[in-house]
């Protein structure tokens, strides 16, 4: 090869050698030059194209670098053979592309997700991040304990118990960043032979994550009270993961004769576990808080779970796991690799906010405003008349709106997402699509909106379902 037809680029920012070497390997990936072929040496390009030959050699170096190329002393630089990439269409989306256009004419969201953006304690958060940022602290730059920082450990322990009725030692706490981490030491330190069961309907991201760890998964099916106690005798699971405190989605509160029952279920035989979810239980708007079903479990069979997803914010990504004794010395003994993903900061931070009283005093700020949000939508729905049914517990941050009017689920979603809401049917939480009831149920979450948006959002569903 005497000369290569490159041109420069007059209108670009790169330096000379990078567009060289752009555009060689470009020529070498479409075939244009060939696997084999000898490039012009230093000297002769150079003259060729008017560059120096520091800049020939730098393009040539970044090409020997990458692979491209090969210098064979004293003979010159050969083009090596290149594998071509084969080229996959992307997937198709197996949902409603609605959901995911970036111009999207939504204006509200009724997503259970999230919280409100109006009352996050920023100028407490503020002060004690720089109170934690202190140069003579070394932890700071440390990895630090497995488990996490001790110190939130120790005011986690103290909190649950006070407020859940959580009976845990520092030690049993384990925190991480989002409940799936938590789930994936789990499925690691339990048998691996264990079967899952979750409740029908449920989280949609369970399934998902036990099938993506290879782990068995059984869905049950619920009533009024939670997971069905036939389904669950007769299902042949190992660890049965619920949410008693406030079934998501359904809003039911599980009775204590139903907790004694699936505790009793645990105890029966070894290598049963119960996995407690309580991700929401300080929302309760009437009454005292339902204490947990780990304060009543005598044997070690409860794994509780919980996050500051929505009592602070879900961008803190931190999470946490008080595992029975049984199974914190399973995770002493088989996770010894692990790190704790959540920032030592972050830790500290929330560590001093729990332990100055921010926390609580946040917390009753927040059960002030969702509870007036909350009385606003069901005032708000209940001008629609006997069309439209509330259902769930008075806590939480959402609720279930039993439409009848004649429309299907999808034409409730499709139509409010017309007039620039999003609604979230209740069939894609359930794994077996034969247990839907009869009538079309629409879940409502309403942290984000303000009680402003909630009225106009109400009012716009009154449109899209002719509730007007």
């Amino acid at each position: 090869m005497e000369a290569l037809t490159f041109v420069i680029d007059e209108s670009s920012k790169a330096p000379l050698y990078h567009q060289l070497y752009e555009w060689i390997k470009k020529e070498v990936r479409l075939g244009r030059i060939e696997p084999g072929s000898k490039l012009p040496s230093k000297r002769k390009l150079a003259a060729h194209l008017g560059f120096s030959q520091n800049t020939i050699q730098s393009a040539y170096n970044q090409l020997i670098e990458e692979g491209f190329v090969t210098s064979v002393e004293k003979k010159g630089y050969y083009v090596n053979q290149i594998d071509h990439l084969s080229s996959v269409p992307p997937p198709q989306p197996a949902c409603d592309p609605s959901l995911y256009e970036e111009n999207s004419p939504v204006l509200f969201d009724f997503a259970y997700q999230g919280v409100d953006p109006e009352i996050f304690p920023f100028s407490a958060w503020r002060k004690l991040m720089r109170d934690a940022i202190n140069e003579y602290d070394r932890e700071l730059l440390s990895l630090g304990d497995p488990k996490g920082y001790v110190a939130l450990r120790e005011a986690l322990a103290g909190y649950l118990y006070q407020s859940r009725g959580v009976n845990c030692s520092a030690q049993q706490i384990i925190i991480s960043s989002g409940i799936e981490f938590l789930f994936q030491i789990l499925i690691q330190i339990l048998d691996q032979d264990s079967a899952f069961g979750i409740e029908d309907p449920g989280y949609e991201k369970l399934h998902v994550l036990f099938e993506t760890n290879r782990a068995r998964c059984i869905s049950l099916p619920i009533d009024e009270h939670g997971v069905q106690m036939d389904a669950l005798n007769n299902a042949g699971v190992d660890v049965m993961c619920i949410t008693p405190s406030h079934q998501f989605p359904s809003g039911c509160v599980m009775p204590i004769n139903r907790r004694s029952q699936v505790l009793n279920w645990a105890n029966e035989l070894p290598g049963r576990y119960i996995v407690e979810d309580d991700y929401d239980s300080e929302f309760k708007y009437s009454g005292r808080p339902i204490p947990a079903l780990q304060g009543i479990d005598h044997n070690g069979k409860v794994i509780y779970v919980g996050a500051f997803s929505k009592s602070l914010s879900p961008a803190h990504r931190i999470s946490y796991m008080v595992l029975p004794h049984e199974l914190l010395n399973r995770y002493n003994l088989r996770m010894p690799f692990m790190i704790c993903p959540v920032p030592v900061l972050d830790q500290k931070v929330l560590s001093a906010f729990i332990n100055e009283g921010y926390f609580e005093r946040h917390l009753n700020k927040m059960r002030t405003v969702y509870k007036k949000k909350r009385e606003v939508l069901i005032r708000e729905v209940r001008a629609f008349g006997p069309a439209v049914s509330v259902l769930g517990a008075d806590t939480g941050l959402h609720l279930l709106l039993e439409v009848r009017n004649g429309m299907t689920e999808s034409q409730l979603v499709s139509s409010a997402y017309q007039e620039h809401v999003r609604v979230y049917g209740l069939s894609r939480y359930y794994y077996n699509q034969a247990n839907l009831p009869d009538v079309p149920v629409i879940v409502i979450g309403f942290a984000q909106l303000s009680e402003g948006d909630i009225c106009l959002a109400v009012q716009a569903l009154g449109r899209a379902w002719g509730l007007e």
